[in-house]
This record gives structure tokens, sequence and C-alpha cells, in this order.
């Protein structure tokens, strides 16, 4: 059994002037979504052998927060395949990583991790987080998947179960779409 948990880059603030958008940072909301889903990652006691990561600016900086409100903090595996990637690439980054690590925490951008789930989880009626990852996999969110495999290169579409679905919103209505 291996478990991935998918952590989409909080809120980045669009009103800062960067040339690219691999360089735009985290705006106060998303510092504080980030530093929230870490708390709550910590007293859901969720461990993590290993991270990969994207390399954008809003993602290292959602890191670092989240780490600051997990209590511990990871070394990154940097993936420039993670930036805005889509599901097909982010399974090639699945597919590599070590076998020696049981839960992985992955960390990017959507679309592409919300289709990562879709294809993930089977369409098959049984799983209403599934549903509810179908409107949308907000900003911040935490999406924990089981995989019923023993190596990463066995993942496959409709191999996971969608064991949890946590956006930020969940623990603290304030930040919740509208809000700033």
């Amino acid at each position: 059994m291996k478990q991935l948990t998918l952590l989409r880059h909080a809120k980045s603030d669009w009103d800062d002037p960067v040339a690219r958008d691999f360089d735009r940072p985290l705006n106060r909301r998303g510092e504080k979504a980030a530093l929230l889903m870490g708390q709550f990652a910590a007293q859901r006691a969720m461990r993590f052998d290993m991270l990969v990561a994207s390399p954008a600016v809003r993602v290292v900086q959602t890191l670092e927060t989240f780490f600051a409100g997990y209590g511990e903090t990871l070394e990154a595996r940097w993936d420039r395949r993670i930036y805005l990637a889509s599901a097909p690439t982010l399974f090639d980054v699945i597919r590599d990583l070590p076998d020696s690590a049981d839960s992985a925490l992955m960390a990017g951008h959507n679309p592409g991790l919300e289709e990562l789930i879709l294809d993930l989880v089977p369409n098959d009626g049984a799983s209403p987080l599934r549903e509810d990852v179908e409107v949308k996999f907000p900003t911040a969110s935490i999406a924990v998947l089981d995989l019923a495999i023993d190596r990463w290169d066995d993942a496959r579409e409709n191999s996971a179960t969608l064991a949890s679905f946590t956006r930020p919103r969940d623990l603290d209505p304030a930040l919740g779409p509208g809000s700033r």
C-alpha cells in the first residue's frame, strides 16, 4: 500500500507585478491558509516519507509556511515537471518516486492536481469526496489518496481511494470563497 498526499499551493498574489508566473508569491490569505493546513496535518498526525514539489515560488512559500504550522520540515525533491503539469505528466512524476517511500507528499498546481485525483479515483459513485474535488480543488487544499500498489510505477487510473479531502474553508470559514 502506498499513500499519496497532494497539496495545492496556497493563494498567490496576482497584484504583485512579477515578470514571470513562475515567480508569483503568496498573498496574505494564502499564507494564513498554508499555516492552517500545516497545523491540520500535524493534528492529524500525517506522515510523509518524502516530498516532491514544483519549484515555483508560490509552492516553495506554501511549503515553508505549511511546515511552520506542521512543526517539522521535509527536504524537498524539486521537480520542474510539476509546474503547471497535466495529469499524465504528474503520473510520470509519481511513477518515478522511490519505492522505499510508502507515503509521499506532492505539492503543485491546478488544474493538474485536480485532474490527477479524478483520474486516480474511480468515478463509480462510491466517493462523495471525489464529487467535491470535481467541483473544485481549491488553493491550499489537501487530498490523501490510498493506492493498493507495492511500487509507485504501478500507479494507474482508477487505482486509488480518496481517503480525505480538506479545504482551508473546512477549517476556517473566513478562508472560503469571496473572502480576502
